[in-house]
């Protein structure tokens, strides 16, 4: 099952469908446009059933095979929504909403999954039922989640979900997956230092947050090395440091630092969780100041099911060839994640080719990496539920 001809020939159509939706960005849930035009294809593909606003602004669509003798029923998802990154590509087709921007190829995603349910709806040679999934809000939002919660896996009965992303620096095409821990969970945290303050030159009078705050951060980055096993992986980081003053002679009340914790492994995320907030109130005490520490988790770990990998893989290296078996997992966060929680599935990556990477402003998917994703999603379906 080789890249399919058919996504030769509709190659102009797709790559208009995702420049379309390039030059149109939406953030989170404020799909309106672009799910209303994925509606808007899916029904003209014939599918037998579209619905919206599943998750608030998701998308399902819904394909039958020429048979369905065993009621198997295959999930594939695609994601939706931009960033708020200001575009520096200088395409002709570039965002026209100031602010926004399709800096994750999302807009591929969605325009390589369209082309594969037209595919379906036109063929339909497999037996059972493919659902086609459009979701709001991975970038941040839990779109996945919210999806799920409005009932995706009981409604249509999905046995198993596969979803794939894009890859800079992987030539154009190529596949790399992994089972098990494929991303990390994501998690974050806001610690609020409160002191004393006062003025700058009179710190004996006051309880310095400041320091307290660098003494928090430096002491954080101990979490991981010295007490996560080495042959694990985890991330600590801070990333923002605001106060209630920005005078410069100023010693502030309160700091508040927000970062972010990552993970491949249960046990490890209940470590940051308990390390963190260890550090931070007792350095915060040895201070005499205060902190008040709010860990929120995110997006679970993205875990690949064994078998699902194999047979992913094996769709894969029918279109390219070969494919990566040892791809490293990504500390990065995917609420796909929650799909996979309810089923068993896979994650894949398809190769972007020499790009600018991910969230960055000159980053622009590769519309020749459309053959090879259309058909892995189709080639899933046809793969996992063969023709009676």
């Amino acid at each position: 099952m080789p890249v399919k001809n058919r996504f030769a020939e509709l190659l102009p159509e797709i790559t208009a469908w995702r420049r379309d939706f390039h030059e149109h960005p939406e953030l989170l849930y404020d799909v309106h446009r672009t799910a209303g035009r994925v509606a808007e294809l899916l029904r003209d593909f014939g599918c037998d059933e579209v619905v919206e606003g599943v998750g608030r602004t998701g998308v399902v669509g819904v394909i039958k095979g020429q048979t369905d003798t065993q009621g198997r029923v295959i999930g594939l998802r695609a994601d939706m929504d931009a960033l708020p990154i200001i575009e520096q590509t200088g395409l002709d087709y570039a965002s026209k909403t100031p602010g926004k921007m399709h800096a994750c190829g999302h807009d591929g995603h969605t325009a390589m999954l369209l082309g594969a349910a037209k595919y379906l709806a036109e063929t339909r040679n497999f037996d059972g039922t493919a659902v086609v999934i459009f979701q709001p809000a991975e970038e941040g939002g839990a779109g996945g989640e919210a999806m799920v919660q409005d009932g995706l896996v009981s409604r249509w009965n999905i046995q198993e979900f596969y979803g794939m992303h894009n890859m800079p620096g992987m030539p154009v095409g190529s596949f790399s997956i992994k089972p098990g821990a494929m991303m990390a969970a994501a998690d974050q945290f806001d610690i609020i230092v409160t002191g004393k303050g006062g003025h700058a030159a009179k710190p004996h009078e006051c309880i310095d947050t400041t320091l307290t705050a660098a003494q928090i951060i430096v002491a954080l980055q101990s979490v991981v090395s010295r007490n996560v096993d080495p042959l694990k992986n985890a991330v600590v980081s801070v990333c923002v440091v605001s106060t209630d003053s920005t005078a410069h002679n100023v010693i502030p009340q309160v700091v508040r630092l927000k970062g972010t914790a990552r993970s491949l492994d249960a046990g490890v995320r209940d470590q940051l969780q308990e390390g963190i907030t260890r550090i931070a109130t007792n350095i915060a005490a040895a201070m005499g100041a205060t902190a008040e520490v709010d860990y929120q988790r995110g997006y679970p770990v993205t875990m690949n099911d064994d078998q699902a990998t194999v047979w992913a893989a094996d769709v894969a290296r029918d279109i390219a060839g070969d494919v990566n078996l040892d791809m490293q997992p990504m500390m990065g966060g995917e609420d796909f994640s929650y799909m996979l929680n309810e089923k068993p599935g896979a994650y894949i990556f398809v190769g972007n080719g020499d790009t600018a990477m991910v969230h960055h402003p000159a980053y622009n998917f590769n519309d020749d990496a459309i053959p090879a994703g259309s058909s892995w999603y189709a080639g899933m379906v046809e793969a996992r539920m063969p023709a009676a």
